[in-house]
């Protein structure tokens, strides 16, 4: 397709340096969000293990994504109206608060409600990083600062795996048990972090007088987190049970309160119902939300299948991931540059989809002894297709809306996508442990008939003490019951104490498990690529929405603020 001519750029444009400065203090924050989630990922398993709710693991993470979730468009309506930097810095304060709690955590239910704490910091670290982004970088230039943002996210995906590693792998550092410097770590980041944001973010902003939709917020909040809570206990309280009932009844009112909330608001509205009526947004808001639930459940899956089915340590295990990560790099790098030559954007999100679905259903082939180097080129796919949906969409979207309505409308996207996320996590989580508890007896009923398995039971390898608690876990679980599973549902730390012959039925039950996690994940994904079918193109603007408000608002009568305020 032939590029169509640029528009000649609005006066006032920021140059490159004044960019590149601005650039640094985003860069901390949004390093700082990356590394946690990095670090995190690769020593849940330890962690888990430690407070004895590895089956529960899944609130630790839906509490981080429902906080960050219902606060993102928060931070993109104040930061719209008072300005991005105060709240930017505020995003980091929070996250460093909720972090040290976390080192306090005695149990998975304690972990998880100071994650909500750090999910509070967090929802803004992102969206606000990549509004600024929009305030001053053209659609068509961002490519050449995508280097930028890419060095952080792949500084984070390899330093995260080691870090967070290192420090699962550790008894104690100076009386502090290992794992709880995982989120000790984030102070020092936090605080120069501060130091640079402070120093270099320096935007100028003209104050707009509106109203917050704080009850919008409110009936937000009530209408996911009552569906989010019966996604996660739906298994154990049953999906049609009074209580579940109960949270369906809760959300519902919760949803139709806040459409009604958002219509009263008009403009005002915590997110504006007039975005999407644009088709653009519309489209990929749906889009963000199928592929941030096929994205997360394959993201919390995959470092469980690595280190219990495949014995991986936590740090290999974040290292394993590595493919992944160069795919999205990869991805990223190449739909940016051809976005910025051609001005077009439609065609990498329906190619990203279409990977992905690819990747996820090969995923759901993938067993207890397929190679490590099969999962690994799945990965390349995976990563591929997920760095062709995240800068095209969130680029579409800020394409599509005026100047203003920048924050609003970046935080809308980054918010569909969290959306999905904290459903596909619990959902998908919840499906692993169910399918688990069914799966790991029934290999076990298999496994009884074979000699192999009879002589591992008679004289086992390994440690005598893991070896003998496991085997009166086993006698409990011959009705096929389960019941006696579980305690290895909730600690996998045995798998590699005892006897090889003895965990290759409970490894095999879990990759099965992991299979119909993946399966799952790649019917939702379909819907993603048949929603980015109706993505429509919009020419992408060569200037940025900061330079072309100060040059409306010269020519309202108004003075024209200076770039960067000193």
């Amino acid at each position: 397709m032939t590029a169509h001519p640029e528009p000649q750029p609005v006066p006032g444009a920021l140059s490159h340096r004044q960019i590149v400065t601005i650039l640094v203090g985003l860069m901390m924050g949004m390093f700082l969000a990356a590394l946690d989630q990095t670090i995190v990922a690769s020593a849940m398993r330890v962690i888990a293990d430690d407070l004895k709710g590895l089956s529960s693991q899944a609130w630790v993470t839906t509490a981080y994504l429902i906080t960050s979730t219902v606060v993102t468009p928060l931070y993109g309506k104040l930061s719209d109206i008072y300005g991005r930097k105060p709240f930017f810095i505020a995003a980091i304060s929070i996250f460093t608060v909720g972090s040290m709690l976390c080192t306090l955590a005695t149990s998975i239910g304690t972990l998880a409600l100071y994650r909500a704490v750090q999910g509070l910091g967090a929802g803004g670290l992102f969206s606000l990083a990549l509004a600024i982004i929009g305030d001053i970088v053209p659609p068509r230039e961002r490519a050449k600062y995508q280097g930028y943002f890419l060095a952080v996210f792949g500084t984070s995906s390899v330093l995260g795996p080691v870090i967070g590693g290192f420090f699962a792998g550790q008894d104690s550092i100076l009386g502090v048990t290992g794992w709880r410097w995982v989120f000790l770590v984030n102070v020092p980041i936090a605080a120069a972090a501060l130091v640079v944001v402070t120093r270099t973010l320096h935007l100028h902003h003209t104050r707009l007088d509106h109203r917050i939709d704080y009850w919008g917020a409110l009936a937000l909040t009530v209408a996911l987190v009552p569906l989010l809570i019966v996604a996660e206990q739906g298994r154990e309280w049953g999906w049609l049970s009074g209580i579940s009932v109960l949270c369906y009844a809760v959300g519902a009112a919760g949803f139709v309160a806040g459409w009604f909330i958002e219509r009263a608001m008009g403009d005002e509205a915590l997110i504006p119902l007039r975005l999407f009526t644009n088709r653009t947004v519309a489209t990929s808001s749906i889009t963000s939300v199928f592929v941030g639930m096929g994205m997360f459940g394959g993201l919390a899956a995959l470092p469980l299948y690595l280190q219990i089915v495949k014995g991986a340590s936590a740090t290999e295990a974040g290292l394993q991931l590595l493919p992944m990560t160069l795919g999205i790099m990869f991805g990223s790098i190449l739909s940016g540059l051809l976005i910025s030559k051609r001005g077009t954007y439609r065609q990498y999100p329906i190619i990203g989809a279409a990977l992905l679905v690819a990747a996820m259903f090969a995923f759901h082939y993938v067993g207890a002894d397929t190679p490590l180097w099969t999962s690994m080129i799945i990965m390349v796919f995976f990563g591929v297709g997920l760095g062709f949906n995240f800068q095209p969409l969130t680029l579409a979207v800020q394409n599509a809306v005026s100047p203003k309505d920048i924050g609003v409308a970046t935080s809308s996207a980054t918010f569909t996508r969290q959306i999905g996320g904290t459903i596909g996590t619990a959902v998908f989580l919840s499906i692993l442990f169910s399918k688990a508890a069914e799966n790991i007896p029934a290999r076990y009923q298999e496994a009884f008939a074979t000699p192999a398995f009879q002589a591992a039971v008679r004289s086992p390898s390994g440690d005598p003490t893991a070896n003998a608690q496991f085997l009166s876990q086993l006698k409990a679980a011959q009705t096929g019951s389960g019941a006696g599973f579980s305690s290895a549902l909730s600690d996998s730390s045995f798998v590699k104490l005892i006897d090889p012959a003895l965990s290759h039925p409970y490894l095999v039950g879990f990759a099965e498990a992991m299979s119909a996690v993946f399966l799952t994940a790649s019917a939702v994904l379909v819907f993603a690529l048949i929603a980015s079918w109706f993505l429509p193109h919009v020419e992408l603007r060569s200037n940025a929405a900061f330079a072309k408000s100060r040059a409306e608002h010269a020519a309202s009568g108004g003075d024209a603020a200076p770039p960067i305020a000193h």
